[in-house]
């Protein structure tokens, strides 16, 4: 099997309900603004010391391939792929690892390490993607659900930086 299919030379793409639409809509550039994030988060995962993290950044990995990217990717879907379970995790994990680390007292300026380096961007990507959520929601019809994921996913990538950076070399 070829890996190209020439369906989209004319510059539409193929969604994963089936629909053909324009390769620079709002809709194909939120899944791949995700798409973005999921690379941004691998790099990440090859870089971080700690096995934690790193089993946590592959379990990401996997909610936005599996679920989110699934959710953009669909229109006219009955339920959404992505629910309130999602970001529950999302902000237990949050939680989890926040009660691990010092209050925080200042600002952190990213690369004190390849591992927080590749969160801090992981981070930023996924803000991008957040305000891209909120401009297709203006427009089309997306759980918003969506958005929260993505909110909570940018804070725990923060917050797995820090994790990266504060603990000691013996914890990682």
């Amino acid at each position: 099997m070829k890996i190209y299919t020439k369906t989209g030379d004319k510059g539409t793409t193929g969604l994963y309900t089936g629909q053909r639409v324009d390769k620079d809509s709002l809709r194909v550039e939120a899944y791949g603004n995700v798409d973005e994030i999921n690379s941004a988060l691998g790099m990440a995962r090859a870089h971080v010391k700690n096995d934690e993290v790193r089993r946590t950044i592959l379990e990401l990995q996997k909610l936005l391939m599996q679920r989110v990217m699934s959710d953009l990717a669909s229109v006219g879907q009955e339920s959404a792929y992505t629910s309130a379970k999602d970001v529950t995790w999302l902000e237990e994990l949050i939680d989890g690892f926040t009660a691990q680390l010092a209050p925080l007292n200042r600002f952190i300026v990213p690369g004190d390490n390849p591992g927080a380096a590749a969160l801090d961007v992981a981070r930023t990507t996924t803000r991008r993607a957040e305000r891209q959520l909120w401009r297709l929601f203006r427009q089309e019809k997306i759980d918003e659900t969506l958005i929260v994921v993505l909110n909570r996913l940018s804070d725990l990538c923060f917050t797995l930086s820090r994790i990266e950076i504060e603990l000691p070399e013996e914890m990682h």
